[in-house]
């Protein structure tokens, strides 16, 4: 579950759910519940990543969206948002609308989707339900129902679950405030996400805690990950009861963080540790390790991944070839690009005012970094920058400065607004724009405004390096 900002712009320090945790009196918990926790283990043939998500733009205007995305990706690194970062499906009951949406395979290969019934921002917002929907392959949506997890005057915060083979069941955990005053994670057990059992606290350190994320049965441990204050922390036990989870190792954190997702690589013993950050609103960051007993985590740099645009509290689950190449075909991919700065991998290429520039993302409107990549106005063979939300406008050099300006169908135009793409001069996995009429001169930043200029330098090299996707 986010903590995300007010509904209307906010000068300072975004508000923080931990404002309104723990304010609403929670009546006491049945506990009777008798079933269990417990993961679905990658498919044997996976080979690509699925990440579910919602939008929010930075100031809940455009490009915000309460509603189910998807996004794919083959090294789980760099994601290709699907139906144009568009929902693919939005919920028809209690608000109206998700935050925190997850992603389970179950035990016969199908998917389930679960997600917390809330819409916007109004974390007083009570809910005893959640949303579910069932997917036998992510191109259609169906089964949709809540959930009902609780009879308590309180929320269902950031659900998830997993399977526990020794119960024959699974599990759902989620963040409610019950009679000890503060957020706890709680367990309910089903077997078709219909029904489910009475609600159990599943890990309760003395503190706030939500946002709970699994990993099961990993050379002998099961562990569970948290938004711990503004940290993400670990627990972990041997066994999946209730109440049996330990905190251990060194939270990670980058500004206020939430909303951890836990998942390993299909091609190397790494595994990878996501989350969201609100302080910035908007961003994630992703952390590595190889051993998930030690505790530690390494901060990766963002210039080895791309989020989708916008998004928010991330699931990620493995899918096989089939399944990536039937989600592209099902969904498309974008019909624009955004283009990552290679030293500042945290800014983006946009136009502001009109100047074409690198700033830090996210920002408003998100829109002015979106490019339609065509074929050179001059020579096919380059490619022109044209605006996606000025589509009379293309980039174009003017006394070497980059500038958004609408194409007059002249030569000159056409020349200034063609570049022709190399090999990136920093990393040749990236790209460089070269000038079409002045060839000697590279797109590059220079106190983060766009030109063309002579490159000789290694950092000169590096501004002018930029990484194509979405």
């Amino acid at each position: 579950m986010e903590t995300t900002m007010s509904a209307t712009p906010f000068p300072g320090p975004r508000p923080s759910r931990r404002r309104f945790l723990g304010m609403a009196a929670a009546t006491p918990l049945a506990v009777s519940g008798t079933l269990a926790l417990g993961a679905g283990t990658a498919q044997a043939a996976d080979s690509a990543y699925v990440m579910c998500y919602f939008t929010e733009s930075t100031s809940l205007g455009e490009g915000t969206d309460y509603g189910l995305h998807l996004a794919v990706s083959t090294d789980a690194l760099d994601w290709t948002p699907l139906n144009q970062n568009n929902p693919l499906v939005t919920p028809t009951a209690g608000a109206l609308g998700l935050r925190d949406p997850f992603l389970l395979r179950k035990q016969d290969g199908t998917f389930v989707v679960l997600a917390t019934d809330l819409k916007g921002t109004d974390w007083s917002y009570n809910s005893r339900y959640i949303h579910v929907w069932d997917s036998t392959d992510l191109r259609s949506f169906t089964g949709y129902r809540r959930l009902k997890l609780h009879d308590m005057t309180t929320h269902s915060w950031a659900p998830e679950a997993f399977w526990d083979a020794g119960r024959g069941q699974y599990a759902v955990i989620y963040s409610s405030v019950d009679s000890s005053g503060h957020n706890v994670i709680m367990v309910n057990y089903t077997r078709d996400f219909a029904t489910a059992s009475a609600p159990q606290v599943f890990f309760d350190p003395g503190y706030d805690v939500i946002d709970g994320d699994m990993a099961v049965g990993v050379n002998g441990y099961n562990y569970l990950f948290f938004k711990k204050n503004q940290t993400l922390a670990a627990a972990r036990s041997t066994s999946l009861s209730p109440g049996s989870f330990s905190e251990f190792g060194t939270g990670v954190a980058h500004g206020g963080t939430e909303a951890p997702t836990v998942h390993k690589s299909l091609t190397s013993n790494t595994w990878y540790l996501w989350g969201d950050t609100y302080t910035p609103n908007g961003d994630f960051y992703a952390w590595r390790s190889t051993d998930l007993a030690s505790g530690t985590w390494t901060a990766l740099d963002q210039r080895t991944y791309t989020q989708p645009m916008n998004s928010k509290h991330c699931g990620i689950t493995t899918i096989s070839a089939t399944e990536y190449d039937n989600l592209i075909a099902r969904w498309g991919t974008p019909a624009w690009n955004r283009l990552k700065s290679y030293n500042h991998p945290a800014r983006y290429v946009r136009h502001s005012d009109y100047v074409g520039r690198i700033d830090t993302y996210p920002f408003d409107p998100y829109t002015d970094s979106l490019w339609k990549l065509v074929p050179g106005l001059t020579d096919g063979a380059g490619v022109s920058f044209q605006s996606v939300n000025y589509p009379t406008r293309h980039l174009r050099h003017y006394n070497y400065q980059l500038r958004l300006d609408v194409d007059d169908e002249t030569s000159t135009f056409a020349a200034d607004a063609t570049f022709y793409r190399t090999a990136g001069l920093a990393d040749s996995t990236w790209a460089s724009y070269r000038s079409y009429n002045n060839p000697t001169r590279y797109v590059r930043h220079s106190d983060y405004v766009l030109r063309i200029d002579p490159i000789s330098t290694a950092t000169e090299r590096e501004d002018a390096t930029f990484r194509v996707g979405h």
